[in-house]
């Protein structure tokens, strides 16, 4: 059956966050991002797909054309499978961050990076990452593109950070150019690190709450690092 007028609507509005919040639904478009979710267990409410994608037969996939595909995409150049995720938001108990590793984005508004964060997350075996509401939506395409799986995998809460942060018992660590040179940490059974926006850096009422500041060294004469570049160089330094 054709895709309704109302239905293309729809799926074209998920590229707006107020109209995933509202319908607690969001768009992932891809072979491999889709996978990727149908593999880690996600649940959908709907699945598209065009003959060229190879639909698992336990699936129920609306099978469409690549015309009415191009109606619905959310990229310039159609994928073969477009599926409607389902929104659910993990809460935090606040001791969970007394055990393990955590990372905590502050600020970070691109939704490269903090895809890019989630896969950084991922790679070291962080336990979790902690959101600050203004970050980027987590449920953007290009969110959850720039993970390039992560998504799936890693557990994501979206939360005020210096609440939370004000009562965790392990060493809250930021990344700062005041902070102390990385090399000469001592590295932590579990900790929670802060990582800011590339234009504001750390909030203050989040700053309030680090136990401890670290800095990159830098050798060169570039003014600043990429925030996803410099949380996997500090990453790599406490899990290393």
């Amino acid at each position: 059956m054709p895709l309704t007028k109302a239905e293309i609507a729809r799926l074209r509005g998920l590229r707006l966050k107020k109209n995933r919040e509202a319908s607690a639904t969001f768009i992932v478009e891809g072979s491999k991002v889709v996978n990727e979710l149908i593999a880690a267990g996600h649940k959908f409410e709907s699945i598209y797909a065009t003959s060229e994608w190879p639909a698992d037969g336990t699936l129920e996939v609306e099978q469409i054309d690549e015309i009415e595909m191009a109606k619905i995409s959310h990229f310039p150049t159609p994928s073969a499978v477009l599926a409607v995720g389902q929104i659910s938001r993990s809460e935090l108990d606040p001791q969970e961050l007394d055990t393990g590793f955590s990372l905590a984005l502050d600020g970070i508004q691109d939704p490269g990076n903090v895809g890019t964060l989630l896969r950084i997350a991922d790679w070291f075996g962080f336990d979790r990452v902690l959101l600050s509401p203004d970050c980027a939506d987590l449920f953007s395409q290009k969110v959850i593109n720039a993970s390039m799986g992560s998504f799936a995998r890693i557990r994501v809460i979206t939360t005020e950070l210096a609440p939370i942060l004000s009562r965790a018992t392990v060493t809250v660590l930021g990344s700062d150019l005041d902070g102390e040179p990385l090399h000469e940490v001592t590295r932590p059974e579990a900790a929670v690190v802060v990582i800011g926006s590339e234009g504001r850096g750390i909030s203050r009422d989040v700053a309030d709450t680090l136990t401890s500041r670290v800095t990159i060294p830098r050798l060169g004469k570039a003014e600043s690092l990429n925030a996803a570049v410099a949380a996997g160089i500090v990453c790599a330094h406490l899990r290393g």
